[in-house]
Formats: C-alpha cells, structure tokens, sequence
C-alpha cells in the first residue's frame, strides 16, 4: 500500500487492537473481516462507493450499516465504518487492508491459544510445499476453478496436519490470492506473523539440516545484525553444495559454495 493507505490501515488496525483487547474473538472477526474482503474485491461499484473521497463519511458509514448490520458482529460493524472514513489511495486498498487485518485476527487467536509457532512453522511448511510442486502449483493457480474449489483443496492436504488457524489462512490464500501466485500469499502471512511478535522473518538455504546450536548462533547473529529477534526458516537444497543463502526482506546474504564456484566460472569466461 502507497500514500494514504498506508495511515489509514494504520488507523483501522488501532481500532482493531481496541476490540481485541477489549474480548473480542479473533477468530470469528477474522472471518468476517476476510468475508466483507471477498465481498468487496468481487464489486467494483461497492468498492468505489465505500471509497470514494467526495462522498460524506456519515453516507458510507450508514451503508456499511445496511449492508453488514446483523449479518456480521457489532465489532466489524464499528471497525469497517471506521475503515470508510479514511483515506484509500486505491479503492482496492480497503479490500485488501480488511483482509491484512483478518489475516492478523487469525494469528492473535492462534497466539491466545499457544500455538502462533506452530501456525508460522507450518505456513512456511506449506509454502515450500506449493512451490516445490508443479502439480498443486498449477491447480491452485487454474483460472478456471472457484476460488471455493481451491479452498476446498487446501482443506483436504491440511486438515487434521496442521492447526486450525493455519489451516483457515491456506484457505484464504487459496480462495482470494488477489491476482499473487498462492505461495507468495503465503510468505506475506508467514511474515505477518513475525510482525505481530516484533520480529524479522529470514529464509535460511543449507546444504544440511541445521542443529539447534546452528540455529541458536545465527539466529542470534541476524539479531545482532538486524537489532530484534529473527525468525528462521530453513530450507535444505542440497544443490547449493555448502554455505548458507539468507534473506531477509528484500536483502539477501549469498555465501553458498554454489554461487561463489558460479561467480568464479563467470571470472574464468571473462
């Protein structure tokens, strides 16, 4: 999100961790805060008129009210008309703020509920899975099934393997990607969650399984580093040979043997 969006999710989300805080339940406004997402991303004319800078906010807030009143709980009411009196860059940016914020609902209840490791353990899992395969790739990515039927395959890998809040947010990432490929989806939730705990979210490429202490020493070198706690997620490619890859955000740290015996063929050639 650009310009004003960028504040007013900021804005929305303040209203958000006041109903939280106050008991709401994060799992059900997570849901229909990804229900009204879907509603909004699949009507444009809806979109324009929630959205629209020259229209009175008290006008929107009572269509909100006509629209959700009694079909969602008094909590996503108060937290969209607040959502509809701000600012949108683009009137896509309010869909997809509702949705960053259920995606964020989700992972407070798997936080309440002790398992917001697992939940971020287990996305990144999933992630590596989808994009290693071609075959589930292409499925999730076919135009031409319902987002449902995406959902409803996602359901059926993960039910019963994974928590129930990992399971819901890989079906929301297979039923409304937003034009993303569904593996990218997912890392930006993997990286939500990081967030929500203060911390960075890094992808570490090892020829081998790392060891705890291996884990442990750079893991607190990224910290070191970065200046707050680092998430590690580690993928074995053992086509890299020896060394590690890290990234982190856009930054990326190559001191895989792979890349340097690249770098030195490219040298020869020159």
């Amino acid at each position: 999100m650009q310009g004003a969006s960028r504040g007013s999710l900021l804005t929305v989300r303040q209203e958000l961790n006041a109903s939280l805080e106050s008991g709401a339940d994060a799992t059900a406004l997570g849901d229909e805060l990804f229900a009204v997402s879907g509603v909004l991303g699949s009507s444009a004319s809806l979109r324009r008129a929630l959205t629209d800078p020259t229209a009175e906010e008290a006008g929107k807030a009572s269509l909100v009210d006509r629209l959700f009143g009694g079909k969602v709980s008094d909590a996503a009411v108060q937290l969209l008309r607040r959502a509809v009196g701000q600012r949108w860059t683009d009137e896509r940016d309010l869909g997809d703020a509702l949705e960053q914020l259920g995606v964020e609902c989700t992972l407070t209840a798997a936080e309440r509920a002790g398992r917001i490791d697992a939940v971020e353990d287990e996305l990144f899992r999933f992630e590596r899975t989808v994009a290693g395969d071609a075959g589930l790739r292409d499925a999730l990515g076919d135009r031409r099934r319902s987002g449902e039927d995406k959902a409803d395959l996602v359901g059926r890998l993960l039910e019963g393997k994974a928590a129930p809040e990992t399971v819901r947010l890989a079906r929301q990432a297979a039923a409304n990607p937003g034009g993303r490929r569904v593996e990218r989806v997912l890392e930006s939730y993997v990286a939500v969650a990081a967030q929500l705990r203060d911390r960075l979210a890094a992808t570490v490429t090892s020829a081998v399984e790392l060891s705890e202490d291996d884990r442990s020493r750079l893991g607190h070198a990224l910290a070191r580093v970065y200046g707050r706690p680092v998430q590690l997620n580690v993928i074995v490619d053992r086509r890299i040979v020896g060394g590690l890859r890290v990234q982190v955000g856009d930054e990326v740290i190559d001191g895989t043997i792979a890349t340097r015996l690249e770098e030195a063929r490219r040298a020869m050639a020159g």
